[in-house]
């Protein structure tokens, strides 16, 4: 008779056929309807940013684990995830070769800095991806805030060829300037690479939903709460600057709501956590877009959230049975 050997462990134990590497590549697949946008808007800019972040993240952690003689993890995809998530949150503007370098600059700090020295995929503390964006964001603002190709490109430079200036529709809607909807909506206007189309975003967060790769509280309470925020404040003081379907579809409220809060290492995973860090991320959002130099809060709101979430998990964190009585007390 043919022995069959038992797998004995404690509890809890969970029966899912999802692992790292598929979770991975299913964000990345939800991703790649707003990279081919983001490709057809600015063309060979926007290819050269994306694949300079990607190959580089991969490569720092390739290079990172064989120096440290860990397991090379690359093919889980998380590496690749980074690099595409960072060159969707970049302007196309760093695909002109001076500025290149900074695309590397920022992957490697992502991977090395905000992944690897805290113990690698699973112990670190922010999202990887918005934090090499940030590092970027505060060392070099001037290129980070510039959504215009250099004059006299070729049509291979994208939409914004001719443009003398550039100015986000967030930050013409800050001015007091409505662009059209519809572009924002479809992607025909400047931006980050990522971030202009809110259609082909959607389309990705459906396809997550659809996977169970994501809860529907983190993005749907954060974009509500936001909204909320934004409503109360026109009401407060009868300003109509900031018309919510502008707030909603500008920046990278969607980018960062489906793909880039939902990251399971940075997130809260019991339920009342999922809400107090959604709602803390909308509240953090408003005051860094209407209250803020800047059009856009997005990522500084999530690397913000990203440090509450050990806070938040520390108080809902649900009650064993028949713990935390008055018999136990008294003991």
């Amino acid at each position: 008779m043919e022995e069959k050997l038992l797998n004995v462990s404690s509890s809890p134990h969970v029966r899912d056929h999802s692992s790292t590497k598929s979770i991975m590549r299913d964000v990345v697949i939800a991703l790649l309807p707003a990279t081919i946008v983001g490709i057809y808007n600015f063309r060979l800019s926007a290819v050269l940013v994306i694949l300079t972040c990607c190959v580089s993240c991969v490569l720092s952690e390739y290079i990172w684990q064989r120096l440290m003689k860990q397991k090379v993890t690359t093919y889980d995809f998380s590496a690749l995830l980074t690099g595409l998530l960072l060159g969707l949150n970049l302007p196309a503007t760093m695909g002109s070769p001076k500025y290149l370098w900074m695309c590397i600059l920022g992957s490697v700090f992502a991977i090395v800095v905000v992944k690897q020295l805290f113990g690698g995929l699973g112990q670190n503390f922010m999202n990887p991806a918005l934090g090499g964006r940030c590092f970027l964001m505060l060392s070099f603002s001037s290129i980070m805030t510039s959504f215009t190709v250099e004059k006299g490109a070729n049509w291979l430079y994208g939409i914004s060829v001719d443009a003398t200036s550039a100015a986000t529709p967030l930050m013409q809607v800050k001015q007091g300037e409505l662009p059209k909807l519809t572009d924002m909506f479809l992607g025909t206007t400047t931006g980050s690479i990522g971030e202009t189309s809110v259609a082909a975003l959607l389309l990705g967060a459906v396809y997550l939903l659809v996977r169970h790769v994501i809860d529907w509280k983190i993005p749907v309470i954060y974009i509500a709460s936001f909204a909320v925020f934004n409503v109360i404040l026109m009401m407060a003081t009868g300003d109509a600057t900031y018309p919510l379907l502008f707030e909603l579809c500008g920046g990278g409220l969607i980018l960062g709501a489906f793909f880039m809060a939902t990251d399971y290492v940075t997130s809260p995973i019991t339920s009342k956590g999922k809400i107090i860090y959604a709602v803390l991320l909308g509240l953090l959002t408003g005051l860094f877009r209407f209250f803020g130099e800047a059009a856009e809060g997005v990522s500084f709101a999530i690397i913000i959230g990203n440090l509450f979430v050990p806070l938040i998990e520390r108080y809902t964190v649900p009650r064993a049975f028949g713990k935390g009585g008055r018999r136990n007390e008294e003991e």
